[in-house]
């Protein structure tokens, strides 16, 4: 049984089912969505500021856990890069009809490259899937932090949060 965060170092299920920023299945079939796993309360809300379509919000308190409003996000990822958490993902369950596109933050080098097949790691850090490399996307105002878009199985799109090379 999974104890969560504090105790495995990884979030349970329990606790990403409690997170605000995260959005159900539901929601997550109609378009591509951020996915805030978030579950600290800790001073932080570049993420707020990030969202060009005013999608997140913290509110009054900057300790407020990140509030996704499902409606206004359009999945562009322009939060992805400015979590210094990296708790923040883009999920398309439309990709194609069996493939999922997962947008990851990337803080490691080398870089992978587009169509390359990799391992795709859950939470704790274990292979789950294969995937291949759809995109790997960078700016200055990234901050060093990439964005790779991976396509997955849909059935692992809400497990996937890292690769291995």
């Amino acid at each position: 049984m999974d104890k969560g965060i504090k105790y495995d170092g990884y979030l349970s299920e329990k606790e990403l089912a409690g997170a605000p920023g995260v959005p159900s299945i539901d929601q997550l079939n109609v378009k591509p969505l951020a996915v805030i796993e978030c579950i600290e309360p800790i001073p932080c809300n570049p993420c707020e500021r990030a969202c060009p379509f005013s999608a997140i919000t913290i509110g009054d308190s900057i300790w407020n856990l990140p509030v996704l409003d499902a409606n206004k996000c359009k999945g562009c990822g322009a939060c992805i890069p400015s979590c210094p958490g990296l708790a923040i993902f883009v999920v398309d369950m439309n990709y194609s009809s069996t493939s999922a596109l997962v947008k990851i933050p990337y803080e490691y080098f080398p870089l992978p490259k587009e169509g390359m097949e990799v391992d795709c790691l859950n939470r704790k850090g274990e292979a789950v899937t294969k995937g291949r490399i759809h995109s790997v996307k960078t700016t200055a105002t990234f901050d060093k932090t990439y964005i790779i878009g991976i396509e997955v199985n849909k059935k692992f799109a809400m497990e996937v949060r890292n690769i291995r090379m």
